[in-house]
């Protein structure tokens, strides 16, 4: 027997929500997903009228549906911003390239500018080259460090106010537990934040319109809206270490569906130990971007695969740091500790 929308009791219903268990029709559902969207941005007090947004756009369900709902929403309750796409260009051949095909594409039918940045211009290296120096391990850390600062880098060449990104409810539930299975207190301090802002030259505030937007219910809107996206996981991927926590939090919401939620919440209530010491923010002495070190985390990566050492920005090197803005020659046993690639 059909069962009736939960909500208007006029229609069929064709889902059931993950996030809730309602039984909704397609247009209760369109409207209860984008409101709660719109509850997020005005009561995270995301933006100001007036201000220009760069959307982080890959081609993905994620960036997609954001820049989708982002524009329906600035009309309908006149947030009076004038939002734009912003890309990243990794450098992955049969990746990258075909997933910026669908952005293009996402800029027609959504009519916002776009502005693509590739790693090619700022950096100099592709993750193809770089993978082909540093392997399948830890070649994660340099494509999320690179794009965080590729995003910023693009958002100043658009003179944008703020950066929204696709994160979910999913990826910042990973995000907590990833950083408790790493001890990472500082990262964790902060990762559950819905707005980051810093002093740094050249930061510019970020917020997640979709933090409490299910990856479940990203998908179903995607899939009844008919949105073009890009669904290919990127190729280097597989090995990286959130795929164990999405691994882990997948088994407990099948549990139990709250799950993700739960774990959100308890990441936002947690509170630091007085006396604690925390990094304190600064700013590279080399790029002027915002780092808790003397060379930002870019610098030094960039700088490893430059020298040939790939390894130097992985782990603790800290104490390399004066070496290298002194632009000194490491120890025959330094470089022979970071020239080491497990593949």
């Amino acid at each position: 027997m059909p069962v009736q929308c939960g909500s208007c009791a006029r229609s069929r219903a064709v889902l059931k929500r993950p996030k809730t268990g309602h039984s909704l029709c397609k247009a209760c559902f369109f409207w209860a997903f984008e409101e709660e969207v719109h509850h997020t941005v005005v009561s995270g007090r995301l933006f100001r009228r007036g201000e220009t947004v760069g959307i982080g756009a890959s081609g993905g369900k994620d960036s997609t549906v954001l820049a989708h709902v982002m524009k329906v929403l600035n009309e309908r309750h006149d947030y009076g911003l004038k939002l734009l796409l912003l890309s990243v260009d990794e450098g992955i051949t049969g990746y990258r390239d075909d997933s910026l095909e669908t952005v293009r594409r996402n800029q027609q039918q959504f009519d916002l500018p776009l502005k693509i940045v590739s790693y090619a211009e700022l950096y100099g290296w592709t993750m193809d080259a770089i993978v082909k120096q540093v392997g399948l391990k830890n070649n994660c850390t340099f494509c999320g460090v690179f794009r965080r600062q590729a995003l910023d880098r693009g958002a100043v060449m658009l003179n944008v106010d703020k950066i929204c990104t696709g994160h979910n409810a999913d990826d910042v539930a990973e995000t907590v537990l990833m950083n408790v299975l790493r001890g990472d207190i500082a990262r964790l301090h902060r990762c559950t934040a819905i707005s980051t802002a810093s002093d740094g030259e050249g930061a510019i505030p970020r917020c997640k319109p979709l933090k409490y937007a299910y990856e479940k219910e990203i998908v179903l809107y995607a899939y009844f809206k008919k949105l073009d996206y890009f669904s290919t996981e990127c190729i280097y991927s597989p090995n990286a270490y959130r795929g164990h926590a999405r691994a882990f939090l997948k088994d407990l919401e099948a549990v139990r569906p709250s799950a993700i939620m739960d774990v959100i919440h308890s990441g936002e209530n947690l509170s630091v130990k007085e006396g604690v010491k925390m990094p304190v923010q600064g700013t590279c002495t080399r790029c002027g971007y915002i780092s808790s070190q003397a060379l930002c985390k870019s610098c030094v990566l960039l700088e490893g695969l430059n020298r040939g050492l790939p390894k130097l920005g992985i782990g603790k090197h800290h104490r390399l740091h004066g070496k290298i803005l002194a632009q000194q020659p490491l120890t025959q046993e330094e470089e022979k500790k970071l020239k080491a690639v497990d593949f």
